[in-house]
């Protein structure tokens, strides 16, 4: 594979990096491995320079600066809702048809293309410090963090990315995985038991309105069992009845009465429950029925 060098601009944006990160990731027989280098923002790599750090110009590629394919600042795209990730994201789908079936990844440009448009005046309570914690305001605090510091911000800047579409992944993924689970009624309102590997799917479940979730992990035999923060329940009583039950799997009640947990990342020394998902629900429905 020939070494290729991606140039963009200091102080990198969520648009420049996510332009690189996307050449990185989905177009991987070009870019895999490819060097980045910077300069000010508008300008192309000196050929000069290029040459210096081991590159003909032939082997460089722009993005988000230099006025070239990967670049939406000419004035004949000025009106245009489009932006250096967008840009990159067409080219990739066009080299991978495959692509266009991305949701996790199509999310992201469009996340991308949001912010650089300045859209984000329009999300609800626009104001809310919340924001503050998304990533395009991370990175402009790690301008503060590490200034001056190309590199660093890229590489984090990546991180976040890799992270936040294995997050998106697993979150459309448990989406549809949510219509496989058993749903059950209680007097809070309805419930879902589920197998599955995707730990997403409480969440998603309850933002989609079930009140109480019990996942079975079908691979580590572990369970969880959460509540929505509104319902009205404390699992205080199915603590008890399991622990009379299963004298095997290790088990956390959280005193707030909406957790009871057999299995976490943060725990590295536990053992999973014998327990299969229809006794726990049946035990679930005679508790609280």
């Amino acid at each position: 594979m020939l070494k290729k060098l991606i140039v963009t601009h200091h102080a990198p944006d969520i648009d420049a990096i996510g332009a690189v990160w996307i050449l990185k990731r989905f177009d991987n027989q070009h870019y895999a491995t490819a060097q980045v280098a910077f300069v000010d923002p508008g300008s192309q790599i000196d050929p000069s320079e290029a040459e210096r750090i081991g590159f003909q110009m032939h082997d460089v590629v722009h993005v988000d600066t230099g006025l070239g394919e990967f670049d939406h600042h000419q004035p004949a795209r000025g009106h245009e809702r489009t932006c250096a990730s967008a840009l990159v994201y067409d080219h990739v789908c066009a080299i991978h048809p495959e692509l266009v079936q991305d949701e996790a990844l199509e999310a992201m440009v469009e996340f991308i293309t949001e912010d650089d448009h300045f859209e984000s005046i329009y999300w609800p309570e626009p104001a809310s410090l919340r924001y503050c914690m998304i990533i395009p305001e991370l990175l402009h605090g790690f301008e503060s963090v590490d200034p001056h510091n190309d590199d660093s911000q890229m590489s984090f800047g990546i991180t976040c990315l890799d992270s936040a579409y294995a997050s998106l992944k697993e979150t459309i993924q448990a989406q549809e995985v949510i219509k496989s689970g058993e749903e059950f009624e209680l007097n809070i309102g309805k419930c879902l038991g589920i197998v599955t590997r995707n730990d997403s799917v409480i969440k998603q479940a309850q933002k989609a309105g079930y009140m109480l979730v019990i996942r079975k992990d079908p691979q580590s035999g572990e369970i969880r069992i959460k509540a929505r923060p509104d319902a009205e329940i404390d699992l205080k009583a199915l603590a008890d009845a399991i622990a009379k039950k299963d004298s095997i799997g290790t088990w956390y009640y959280h005193p707030g009465g909406r957790m009871l947990l057999n299995g976490s990342r943060k725990q590295r020394h536990q053992r999973p429950s014998p327990l299969m998902l229809p006794e726990v629900i049946t035990m679930v429905k005679e508790l609280y029925d």
